[in-house]
């Protein structure tokens, strides 16, 4: 291309041609039937399907310049080689812009496989217990799970109580409690005593396998989107092809003259061939995904901006997506008598020992008030329902409402503040001190900032906003008041999540799903677009087309913005390509535009298509 532009000569001659036109001629054949094969190969293939796409139109263009060019060559005649030599360049630039934003979508269920534990300690029948793998574990085997062990797979609770971690499952932070007869679930965490199980469930029948089929098969039942170029050159090939052999023959007749009849019959051909086309996408694309991750969102692919502008439907999860994901202290009710500090000094002081999520949502409360909780002094923890110890020689009770009642603690006078706090969807939890109750503490995991704006903003834009949760109704339908949400699926597992994104969809519905857990990854790969919160698990991140890399949902809000825009700039670069290739092919056919002319026109296209897509750029 630069030898033909700046026309520059090389000494010598072959068989009586100068040298610089062979070297462009052989360097123009490389590109073309070289890395332009790619094209030429897509193009035989639609060929014997009776089709045409835009590969279609890149293969008439470059191979009739070149063709053509070799001809001339001989003849003595202009050469267009470095019309065939650009086409592919450009239209391989595309082809590299659109690989540099491509996702890893298969990398979430590798990311799942590691979830599950390794090892188990299993129990012979003379009561030893023997290190085996997984694998070797068959259902009606005992197995033993200290605390901080993953469980190794789906089973029920033959001995011990114990706080069980389930947010895999549920997405909730707060832990299950479990004792005899109690279902617990393979790759989920025991937290404080030992457990004995029973293995129930091995192999692909386990809920972690399960959750792993869900997400294999949504990415591989997800249709790719038929490119809207492909649409198009369908009906623009046939249309060119024909006109380019009418002005052929229009020319003989008028000119008798074969040289000069294909001269407006190859430029008809060179004019047509999508340069700018090739860039349309992919530029926007670029421009666009890298205007995102200055905003702290992270496009993994072009398809996922695509995705994002005619959505319907957004669904939510709650914990970690609209919330904090972590418990904080929203409420203190003291007795008559006590005062706030105290409450929070001795609740502090009991819960120093224990490792439960509450317990760390207490101590970080008086922490930042500068208190000092007092030292514990015969700490017993009593599973499922609280704690108890010696706090300045007198015995001090925290826990819930019917540890108080087993421990004959008398809570009419704050009867009314608990109910009230519990219908909020609190955790509440009660300090009793010398059998007296001094207080309620209500715990909750909160809204984050800008969720509620958010929420408004969604609606605002035309979606209909849901919320999926594994967390009780109750919890739920509070934070969903404080937000504005109105439609709420609670209680519900990881296949349900699916079920409810594919309900929608199959209701004609487009969906937008956006979670943090490993809960959400079938839905997140569902979704016609899944977006994953930064800060959840690696999961998560890996199934989602779009990653809020830092932030909460007013990032939601940017992304899909940030999809409309880029789409809106991508139907714009495909109208003006278009419009100068339907403006410019009777132009070509009439004989008023020259192959050289035609090329240079060409570029002045992709240059304009490029500076259009770099608007994006702009707030």
């Amino acid at each position: 291309s630069a030898i033909a532009m700046f026309q520059i000569e090389i000494l010598g001659e072959v068989v009586g041609i100068v040298a610089s036109h062979w070297v462009q001629a052989i360097l123009a054949s490389i590109v073309v039937l070289g890395p332009g094969m790619t094209f030429h190969k897509t193009t035989f293939k639609q060929f014997l399907r009776l089709r045409a796409n835009m590969d279609t139109l890149i293969t008439l263009g470059t191979g009739a310049a070149l063709l053509f060019s070799w001809w001339q060559m001989f003849v003595g005649g202009e050469l267009y080689f470095d019309a065939a030599a650009i086409i592919i360049g450009f239209i391989l630039l595309g082809r590299y812009f659109e690989a540099l934003s491509k996702g890893r979508a298969g990398e979430a269920v590798k990311k799942l496989l590691e979830l599950g534990a390794k090892t188990a300690h299993r129990l012979k029948v003379d009561g030893s217990v023997e290190e085996v793998s997984v694998e070797d574990l068959k259902i009606g085997d005992n197995v033993l799970v200290k605390p901080g062990e993953k469980i190794p797979l789906d089973g029920q609770v033959l001995e011990g109580e114990s706080s069980v971690n389930e947010s895999m499952l549920t997405g909730e932070s707060l832990p299950v409690t479990k004792r005899k007869g109690s279902k617990v679930f393979g790759a989920t965490v025991n937290q404080q005593g030992a457990l004995t199980i029973i293995v129930e469930q091995v192999g692909e029948n386990t809920v972690l396998a399960q959750i792993i089929r869900l997400v294999d098969e949504a990415q591989e039942t997800k249709a790719p989107i038929q490119r809207l170029v492909d649409k198009i050159s369908g009906i623009f090939v046939p249309v060119v092809i024909a006109i380019s052999i009418i002005t052929f023959f229009v020319w003989l007749g008028i000119t008798g003259d074969v040289s000069l009849a294909l001269i407006p019959a190859v430029t008809v051909l060179i004019i047509a061939c999508p340069c700018a086309l090739g860039l349309a996408t992919p530029t926007a694309i670029l421009v666009g995904t890298g205007r995102a991750a200055r905003e702290g969102v992270l496009i993994k692919g072009g398809e996922a901006l695509e995705r994002g502008r005619d959505l319907d439907v957004i669904m939510l999860d709650k914990t970690g997506t609209l919330t904090e994901g972590v418990p904080k202290v929203t409420d203190m009710i003291t007795a008559k008598g006590a005062s706030e500090s105290q409450l929070l000094e001795f609740a502090a002081g009991l819960e120093a020992y224990s490792e439960h999520p509450l317990a760390r949502a207490i101590i970080e409360e008086a922490y930042k008030k500068d208190l000092k909780p007092p030292v514990v002094k015969n700490f017993i923890s009593v599973t499922g329902r609280g704690i108890k110890g010696d706090l300045l020689g007198k015995e001090a009770l925290l826990g819930n409402p019917a540890f108080m009642e087993e421990s004959k603690i008398d809570l009419r006078e704050m009867q009314d503040d608990l109910v009230r706090l519990q219908d909020e969807g609190k955790t509440v939890v009660i300090l009793a001190y010398k059998k007296k109750a001094l207080g309620l503490i209500a715990i909750a995991d909160i809204a984050k900032d800008k969720a509620r704006d958010s929420v408004e903003k969604l609606k605002r834009m035309g979606l209909e906003v849901m919320m999926l949760t594994g967390d009780n109704r109750r919890t739920a339908e509070a934070i969903g008041k404080v937000l504005g949400i109105e439609q709420i699926e609670a209680e519900v597992m990881p296949e349900e999540k699916l079920a409810i994104v594919k309900l929608w969809q199959q209701k004609g519905k487009r969906v937008a799903f956006v979670g943090d857990g490993i809960n959400d990854a079938p839905a997140i790969v569902q979704a016609d677009l899944g977006i994953a919160i930064g800060t959840g698990t690696d999961v998560a991140i890996e199934a989602g087309q779009i990653v809020l890399v830092s932030g909460g949902p007013e990032k939601v809000v940017a992304a899909i913005q940030l999809s409309r825009r880029t789409d809106r700039i991508i139907k714009q670069n495909l109208f003006w390509a278009f419009f100068y290739n339907t403006v410019s092919v009777p132009v070509a056919a009439l004989g008023l535009l020259s192959p050289i002319i035609a090329s240079a026109a060409m570029a002045f296209s992709s240059v304009s298509v490029v500076l259009n897509s770099l608007r994006i750029r702009k707030k």
